[in-house]
């Protein structure tokens, strides 16, 4: 599957457009919005340069991390419209503030109680700024562990959607904890007394993701990905250069298919043809059956069984060798 040249053109215009959008932001509120800048625009000098593909040339891992970036991809507020009700949003860490990057709160799975915890990104561009994108403060995890007691005191398997560039790196971030309140996230959902099931619905990014992707099933969506650093942050890092994010792409294996064969996920779940954003209802139909399925699984084990099952998942992962 590759995109047509009228497509091709029709992104890149859009994609210049949220650049000019978020540097006006930026200079008319003072905020620093580098991180969601720059890879935008070494997308765009990507697409200005890119050769037209061939005519149903296998999709390479930098187009299917596009297609988890597609204006009009579904957020997590998309799917919860058509897959929960009675939602109850609940705000604050208790501690700090609220953040709206990781929104959770308890509702009906397609009838089933569970508490969610959810990274928005937005839709448009003022509440992309707002949301951070997806990325969230230290406040954001805080609340999610503050969710995370709820769900273990009333008996509310946990579903997490997971939707995020990566934490937010700002300097505000650091200053308040972000990599201890990432730490103290991923060590309490370990300890969760209740069944917990995490979706990939677009991007995965590093430790951002990870907060509230320690579950006991890990699905991801057909065209996510999932990786312990972006593609543009991984280029730079090697090559000094972000517009060697394909090259890095190809190097983290971070798709679907790449994780499912190396045990980082248990299913992926498929998109209509084109992508999610190409059919909404079809793409929640299909999440909301895998996430069902995965929640009645789980819910035939005990406490014990559920917290051994999940640390051995995650010990399981990887390959190494003793000497």
């Amino acid at each position: 599957m590759t995109t047509p040249p009228t497509d091709l053109k029709a992104t890149l215009l859009k994609l210049e457009a949220r650049v000019h959008d978020l540097e006006v932001t930026a200079r008319e509120t003072g905020q620093n919005l580098d991180a969601a800048i720059h890879p935008l625009r070494a997308e765009v000098e990507r697409l200005r340069t890119a050769p037209v593909p061939a005519a149903n040339a296998p999709m390479t891992r930098w187009e299917r991390v596009q297609l988890a970036r597609a204006p009009g991809r579904p957020t997590a507020h998309d799917y919860t419209e058509r897959l929960v009700t009675d939602f109850t949003e609940l705000h604050g860490d208790r501690n700090f503030a609220d953040d709206h990057a990781l929104i959770g709160g308890p509702g009906r799975w397609q009838g089933r109680p569970v508490m969610l915890l959810m990274q928005q990104k937005g839709r448009d561009t003022k509440s992309r700024v707002r949301r951070r994108f997806g990325m969230s403060n230290p406040e954001g995890y805080r609340k999610a562990m503050r969710l995370m007691d709820l769900a273990d005191k009333f008996g509310l398997p946990v579903v997490c959607l997971i939707d995020t560039p990566g934490a937010y790196p700002g300097i505000e971030a650091e200053e308040r904890g972000q990599a201890w309140a990432i730490a103290e996230s991923i060590q309490r959902m370990v300890r969760l007394r209740v069944p917990a099931v995490c979706a990939v619905i677009g991007e995965g990014g590093s430790g951002g993701a990870l907060a509230i992707g320690v579950g006991n099933r890990v699905l991801i969506q057909e065209n996510a990905w999932y990786s312990v650093i972006s593609p543009e942050s991984c280029a730079a890092i090697l090559w000094r250069d972000s517009a060697q994010a394909p090259k890095a792409a190809e190097a983290l294996k971070l798709t679907a298919p790449d994780l499912l064969e190396l045990g980082i996920v248990e299913e992926v779940i498929p998109e209509p043809v084109g992508g999610a954003h190409l059919d909404l209802d079809a793409a929640a139909a299909a999440l909301g059956e895998a996430v069902g399925r995965h929640l009645d699984e789980l819910g035939k084990l005990n406490e014990q069984e559920l917290k051994a099952q999940r640390a051995a998942r995650f010990r399981a992962l990887g390959a190494f060798t003793e000497s």
